[in-house]
């Protein structure tokens, strides 16, 4: 099946109020930051909190009433889950969805309580695709590509006609690329509507795979990204076409700058995104002079990010801002040495969050002790004047750089 902008325009009018009709934002603190009008699509508002759900839907939408019966089948880490499991519930079609065993817990759960049946197999999504393939002809079930699909394309291409609707002065998009299904999408109904719109894909370092097949490279696939989502190492047959013919470039993007993103989007939109639905943004923050003084659309694909994750997340950024100071000291090991050093911090207003005492260190001498002490501070100037406090109070003192 080719795919046109027909179908992606079939797709939004037989969605069209079962699935929330996101809004698309200008963010003017972070066109400040930017130097570009930014605009966020608010992709995880859906019930699920990803973009995921109109690909789903319209795809079940157009199985046979026999596929409906027999039931359906979904690899994915997360999000294509919890929308097919989700829309497949609604329409009472039985849902079995083959997930890697390493998909964040809050994913796993979610998608069971939307009434599927949950199997982890396999450490990346080609061993999980691979049960998926087995299961379903053993099953005779209908496998739901997370991807590579016509119906998943065109109903993922729903955001880019909603975004050029509510924003038609937008002149470029900048998309999270995983398999390519969604810029897939975007680009078919962005471009549809405004044929001249630039569209670009983003994609985490440690997965290239559609920027090989855009740029003719071959660097590796693997690694912990914060941005599992679109952690693929291969991308779809039909996506790869329609990425080559219609995207204007695909960018890389390190993790300083996807955490990065996460942070600020939570710090001034009050917005959660998941590493993949930060991914746009920290595009933005890493490529500044590709945006500079355009009208930028971004997509927040998801914010289905683990709890645990979000707080590590803005830890390290409140560290990489000098608002967090970690520091080791040698010091005397006697009595009233330890509150000494906490209350000069306490005077010079910094608030100790946590302090960790060493006596057992073997490389220095047994009268001494290692201290460590993380220090919440106003920012990075009063965090040098705390360290320069300890240094002129004769204290052999160094500073823990993290993040």
């Amino acid at each position: 099946m080719s795919l046109t902008e027909k179908d992606v325009l079939a797709a939004a009018e037989a969605i069209e109020g079962e699935i929330v009709r996101t809004p698309t934002i200008e963010s003017k603190t972070l066109s400040q930051i930017c130097d570009a009008k930014i605009y966020l699509k608010f992709e995880n508002q859906q019930f699920t909190a990803s973009f995921k759900e109109r690909g789903a839907l319209w795809k079940l939408r157009n199985l046979s009433e026999e596929e409906k019966k027999r039931g359906v089948i979904a690899m994915s880490r997360g999000n294509h889950a919890q929308g097919v499991a989700y829309h497949a519930q609604r329409q009472g079609i039985p849902a079995t969805i083959v997930m890697p065993v390493n998909t964040p817990t809050i994913k796993v759960s979610h998608t069971a309580k939307f009434g599927a049946q949950v199997m982890l197999e396999g450490e990346t999504l080609v061993e999980a695709g691979a049960k998926a393939d087995a299961v379903a002809a053993d099953e005779n079930l209908t496998k739901i590509h997370p991807y590579d699909d016509p119906y998943i394309i065109a109903g993922q291409g729903t955001i880019g006609l909603e975004m050029l609707k509510d924003v038609p002065e937008l002149d470029v998009l900048v998309v999270p690329i995983g398999g390519g299904g969604l810029i897939s999408g975007i680009a078919l109904g962005a471009q549809h509507l405004k044929p001249d719109i630039d569209v670009y894909g983003v994609q985490a370092d440690m997965f290239p795979s559609m920027y090989n097949v855009f740029h003719g490279e071959q660097r590796a696939c693997g690694g912990p990204t914060i941005a599992e989502g679109i952690a693929v190492s291969s991308p779809g047959k039909l996506t790869q076409e329609i990425v080559n013919q219609r995207i204007k470039d695909v960018l890389l993007v390190d993790e300083k700058h996807i955490e990065h993103a996460i942070a600020l989007l939570l710090n001034v939109e009050k917005t959660v995104a998941e590493g993949a639905g930060a991914a746009g943004l920290a595009a933005i923050l890493q490529y500044p002079d590709i945006f500079k003084g355009r009208n930028v659309g971004i997509v927040l694909c998801g914010g289905n990010i683990d709890s645990r994750l979000l707080a590590y997340v803005l830890l390290r950024e409140l560290s990489r801002e000098g608002r967090i100071l970690t520091v080791r000291i040698e010091s005397q090991d006697r009595p009233g040495f330890l509150g000494q050093i906490t209350t000069a911090i306490g005077k010079a207003g910094g608030n100790i969050i946590d302090v960790s005492h060493n006596r057992l260190v073997t490389d220095l001498p047994a009268k001494t002790a290692d201290i460590g002490l993380t220090i919440e501070t106003r920012d990075a100037a009063h965090a040098d004047g705390i360290f320069d406090l300890l240094q002129q109070n004769g204290l052999k003192v160094k500073r823990v750089v993290q993040g």
